[in-house]
């Protein structure tokens, strides 16, 4: 089975990326064939300055492969460095009907977030659908709110192949409802763009200072609360031990939970997850062109992937005579 997914390289990267998508690609190494890719073309829609995105493309490249991804194990790229994927992009958005693309919340939402609107922040979902349909994925881990965007790399695939024959796979989505939407700090969908993150490496006092930051309500400590309406509750669910929960659980419903101590308690389990995977960032950064040897040695194993797949396409099109 091929699984695929990306990640932008638009911001430092956050829990919410590593349990949306990193954690979830990392253990499909070893029974699937892995697709992982750096999408710094799709971070063009949001990041217009070029130092953040050539460092934040090497970073991002240095957070996968500290949480453990080997890239002798799966095909491990930039987007850029992968052609194919914007000639690709054009020939699918000659048949991407201007409805489904409308649709799409996406667009809407970034807008009134201050991201400039754009024809390449409108046209996101075909390039998404691109990058899927390029090299044949069966699966695609995503986050509840890119479902939507995948869908539409399904519609893609399905008209072309009624249009010009069986040509593409058409991907299924893999969205762990338990962490399809990581909380930030405000209780929304935690997302670079919403300024409400949990750095994965962060760490000390920077650290401390996100963690005492997440709102909570004004409930008294011993007065019952509501766990399923709190953002603390939902996130110490993703760290802490089944055990555990089940006694701050208790605490929420029966009264006690002292929302100050289970964020340093958060605070704790936060810095323990990470503590290794921080020291091999360090190293991995501190060796840049041994990165960008990594995602070249990727980016050539891509291409042989995509090759195959555009030129078939160009044939079904009428591209080649």
């Amino acid at each position: 089975m091929k699984v695929l997914s990306g990640i932008q390289p638009s911001g430092q990267l956050h829990i919410g990326n590593y349990f949306g998508m990193m954690q979830p690609m990392i253990t499909q190494m070893k029974s699937s064939e892995l697709y992982v890719f750096i999408v710094d073309l799709h971070a063009l829609t949001s990041v217009q300055d070029r130092e953040k995105l050539s460092t934040g493309t090497l970073e991002a490249a240095a957070d996968f492969l500290a949480l453990g991804l080997d890239p002798d194990r799966c095909i491990f790229w930039v987007q850029s460095d992968v052609p194919e994927v914007c000639e690709l992009t054009w020939i699918l958005s000659t048949l991407a009907p201007m409805g489904l693309i409308e649709r799409c919340h996406s667009y809407k939402d970034k807008v009134s977030k201050g991201i400039m609107p754009s024809h390449g922040l409108f046209s996101y979902p075909v390039l998404m659908a691109a990058d899927i349909l390029l090299f044949q994925a069966d699966l695609v881990p995503v986050g509840k709110d890119q479902k939507q965007h995948l869908e539409v790399a399904r519609d893609i695939a399905q008209k072309f192949n009624n249009q010009f024959g069986d040509t593409f796979t058409v991907p299924e989505p893999a969205i762990s409802e338990t962490t399809a939407i990581v909380p930030g700090l405000d209780g929304q969908k935690m997302s670079k763009s919403y300024g409400n993150t949990i750095p994965i490496f962060l760490s000390g006092k920077p650290l401390k200072k996100r963690v005492m930051a997440i709102e909570t309500d004004a409930t008294p400590v011993e007065d019952p609360k509501d766990p399923d309406a709190c953002n603390l509750y939902q996130l110490l669910k993703l760290f802490a031990t089944p055990q555990r929960m089940s006694e701050i659980n208790d605490l929420y419903v029966n009264g006690g939970a002292a929302y100050g101590y289970l964020k340093l308690e958060l605070l704790e389990l936060l810095e323990d997850k990470f503590a290794d995977a921080r020291l091999k960032k360090t190293e991995f950064l501190s060796d840049p062109a041994e990165l960008r040897s990594i995602l070249a040695k990727g980016a050539e194993k891509a291409r042989a992937k995509a090759t195959v797949t555009l030129d078939l396409v160009r044939e079904r099109v009428g591209l080649k005579y």
